[in-house]
């Protein structure tokens, strides 16, 4: 038998349990944030297939998410989330700025 991945609501996300005729995009719209953010935040692709009863991560509200790029640098996330450098270093455990990174702000 294999362990199924099953998310945890945590400070940073909420937990959504797919309902039949869900689709990413209309998740997103109706907790306001990015599908595209949304389906990287669960390792899916903004094409797959999402079926009922499959849970995902759903950002929360008051918090503002940012996957880095290659060549981004703390100054230029800072400056992107228009936040406080030191906040955003204690809201971030490891921050390695390799391509593909969360990085979380809270205002």
């Amino acid at each position: 038998m294999y362990d199924v991945y099953m998310p945890r609501e945590n400070e940073y996300f909420e937990v959504y349990t797919i309902k039949r005729g869900d689709t990413l995009y209309e998740i997103a719209r109706r907790y306001n944030t990015d599908y595209n953010l949304l389906a990287l935040l669960n390792g899916l692709n903004v094409n797959d297939y999402i079926y009922p009863d499959m849970t995902i991560l759903v950002p929360k509200r008051d918090i503002k998410y940012y996957i880095t790029k290659n060549n981004d640098t703390l100054y230029d996330v800072n400056n992107l989330l228009s936040g406080d450098i030191k906040k955003l270093v204690n809201e971030n455990k490891n921050i390695y700025l390799k391509e593909g990174q969360l990085i979380v702000y809270r205002d």
